[in-house]
């Protein structure tokens, strides 16, 4: 990315000198650059950075993604290999990527997901019959059997769980923590909201579980769970006053939770490709995303982006 940037400028700089510097602007030299994202190979941050990547070339520019873990996202970034990253989870990710931004080689620029939730949950008819606090959970522990549906062994929110046995939080200590894999515990759900039977699992959003079943988030009040997450974009250092236009957009964008937990369910569960459900996705809702399309043109500095988008979609 640096040397393609120098070289740009070299011949920018030589154009100027053969008599040819007139033909060649600012928006034209940023056209040419190749946008590279980072991408963790979460569904959310999949589809996520695919609606971007949709926006962006239909304006015009060439975009590329880099799917790898979250470190080796941070270090790129840093050497300048990657310029932005939506999948910055907060306070989650504060070990791996609070030593980049100390260091002032990345920066956050927009919240694109405000709330990303992790807590205890239960079916709807459960929470509408009076299930609606952890606190709730001790008065009808035989309507649950005295069992708890986690997820694989280590996991961190079963160790949550698991403290709050020992502990006696929430009066679960002689409740039975089950632990499986993500699959079986949505598996167990699906079987036991059929029948609508009791049970409290794990729960989480944005997930298409959401969306495929009647569930609620149960309150915490004694914050075993702590505050939820947010989802942030940040880009490199310096990418701003490099790629102004597209810094206009990526800071912008601001994602709804029901509108995550529906990619995800149809790329996660039902196993469409990521760049259909985002092209889909954009033509269908242009009306819905038109604030992050204020004062962003198309590369060349030339039209309108929202116009572009509408006849292009």
């Amino acid at each position: 990315m640096r040397k393609k940037t120098l070289l740009i400028s070299f011949l920018a700089l030589a154009l100027v000198f053969t008599g040819f510097g007139p033909f060649l602007n600012s928006s034209e030299i940023q056209a040419e650059e190749t946008i590279e994202f980072g991408r963790v190979e979460w569904p959310g941050v999949t589809v996520k950075t695919e609606v971007a990547r949709t926006i962006l070339e239909e304006l015009g520019y060439e975009t590329d993604v880099t799917a790898a873990g979250q470190e080796v996202i941070f270090q790129g970034m840093s050497a300048g290999d990657i310029d932005l990253f939506m999948g910055v989870w907060l306070p989650t990710m504060e070990v791996t990527f609070t030593p980049h931004e100390e260091e002032g080689t990345i920066e956050i620029i927009t919240t694109n997901l405000e709330e990303a939730l992790y807590t205890t949950y239960v079916p709807e008819y459960v929470y509408e019959a009076g299930v609606q606090s952890m606190d709730d959970l001790s008065d009808y522990a035989e309507e649950f059997d005295y069992e708890y549906y986690g997820l694989e062994p280590g996991n961190d929110g079963n160790q949550l769980i698991q403290e709050a046995k020992e502990d006696s939080t929430y009066d679960l200590a002689d409740w039975e923590l089950i632990e499986s894999s993500e699959a079986g515990m949505l598996t167990e759900v699906e079987r036991q909201t059929a029948n609508e039977e009791w049970i409290a699992f794990h729960g989480w959003e944005p997930h298409y579980m959401n969306v495929l079943y009647d569930i609620k988030p149960l309150e915490d009040p004694e914050n075993i769970w702590g505050e939820a997450d947010r989802v942030d974009t940040a880009m490199r250092e310096g990418y701003a006053e490099e790629q102004p236009n597209v810094y206009q957009l990526m800071s912008q964008i601001v994602v709804e939770t029901e509108w995550q937990d529906e990619w995800i369910l149809e790329y996660g569960h039902e196993g469409r490709d990521a760049d259909e459900v985002a092209e889909e996705w954009v033509a269908e809702n242009l009306e819905e995303i038109e604030f992050w399309l204020e004062d962003v043109t198309t590369a060349d500095g030339e039209e309108d982006a929202l116009e572009v988008l509408q006849e292009s979609l």
